[in-house]
């Protein structure tokens, strides 16, 4: 029988420590001051690299502020990872030695020209490539504290980048325009593996529900129910009576995503958009449960 797992999020508190503590015997512990910026997007600037606008000769407005997070520290560089859809990952600084804050930057097709030397022409910007706005500071000991590691690795604890009180980096995608946001009428067909739902239920087809699909930006979306209500319906049996939100990624009309879900389990989403505007969506979980929808827009 499955059982839900109710997950619970803390947030860490980073605590800033001397730079010499005694352990309470005749030893030393070294620790090093740390420091973070937050970094947002303007929300009148873009939220991802339009591919159609770069392809047609117009400019991309990537804007963001910068402002000090935790502890201090004497300057900062702004840096970019570009990783190409092939995994290849380039790493530029887009702007140095900033020292006053809070600050506001305008990252701009040719500047991106400028700092990479990977990127010349419009043909450089391919579907499914990604860049990373994040920075590099210089600590008050002339230490330097890199929130990407060069080679594109994070050099964070996952719970600074999930904290919700401010962003390391800032994430730009090249894709196409995207407004799937909204509220949906679904018909959904599918089947569980589980023994728990009555026959009449377990396959079924055309089950009618009603989803909202959030729009994140940068062709990133949050559905409220990723199951279009298969889940409730079938696994109310083990007080699962709610919905379970998912995540999904528009890239030029082809829809992938994958997610945790309310047993624990990792599900997978795929699917497109329609000629019509509606969505075909598949779904599926690590134990072979499925689900097959079209989502119409209301």
């Amino acid at each position: 029988m499955k059982k839900i797992k109710l997950i619970f999020t803390t947030l860490a508190i980073l605590l800033l420590m001397p730079s010499c503590e005694n352990d309470g015997g005749n030893s030393k512990i070294n620790f090093k001051n740390g420091a973070l910026t937050d970094l947002q997007k303007i929300s009148t600037t873009d939220s991802f690299i339009n591919l159609i606008a770069v392809n047609s000769g117009d400019d991309i407005n990537l804007g963001f502020t910068v402002e000090k997070a935790i502890g201090d520290f004497s300057s900062m560089d702004i840096v970019g990872f570009y990783t190409k859809a092939n995994g290849t990952i380039y790493k530029a600084t887009l702007v140095s030695n900033v020292t006053t804050f809070p600050a506001t930057f305008n990252i701009s097709k040719t500047d991106l020209f400028d700092a990479f030397e990977e990127l010349n022409t419009a043909s450089d910007f391919e579907l499914g490539d990604k860049l990373i706005i994040t920075n590099q500071l210089t600590l008050e000991d002339g230490s330097i504290q890199r929130i990407i590691n060069d080679d594109g690795s994070p050099n964070y604890s996952p719970n600074i980048a999930s904290s919700g009180l401010y962003k390391v980096f800032l994430s730009y995608g090249v894709s196409c325009p995207s407004d799937l946001g909204g509220t949906y009428s679904v018909l959904s067909s599918g089947a569980s593996t589980d023994s728990g739902p009555t026959p009449s239920e377990n396959p079924i087809a055309n089950f009618p529900y009603t989803t909202v699909i959030t729009d994140n930006g940068g062709g990133s979306y949050t559905m409220d129910d990723a199951f279009g209500g298969l889940l409730i319906l079938w696994y109310d049996i083990y007080d699962l009576t709610f919905k379970v939100k998912g995540e999904f990624t528009d890239v030029c009309g082809n829809l992938s995503g994958s997610f945790t879900g309310a047993f624990g389990e990792i599900n997978t989403i795929t699917g497109g958009v329609n000629p019509n505007g509606s969505l075909n969506i598949h779904w599926e979980n690590e134990w072979g449960d499925y689900g097959d929808a079209i989502y119409t827009k209301d």
